[in-house]
């Protein structure tokens, strides 16, 4: 259960809009602001550079940072991929 209130104004076409929106995906106008919300301040907080993290956090972000990638079937496809100046020379 949702614990937290948001409350907003908008004019008759912003909701007339987003009602509609909503409506094609089968969701109801609260579910898809919030998606749409948490969607956008995601992205927003992607694009930071500058972000802060204690002590034992960046301990386990540098840790994640140093550590190899795990190979899967996606990364051994992406490495076997002959780059175009060297299909030129085989």
């Amino acid at each position: 259960m949702r614990a937290a209130s948001i409350n907003l104004r908008a004019l008759q076409e912003q909701r007339d809009l987003i009602d509609y929106a909503a409506h094609l995906l089968g969701k109801n106008r609260s579910d898809f602001m919030l998606e749409a919300a948490c969607d956008r301040a995601r992205s927003v907080l992607l694009d930071q550079v500058f972000f802060c993290l204690d002590e034992e956090r960046f301990r386990q972000f540098t840790s994640m940072l140093d550590a190899p990638p795990s190979p899967d079937e996606g990364l051994k496809r992406l490495m076997a991929v002959k780059t175009p100046w060297k299909i030129n020379k085989a």
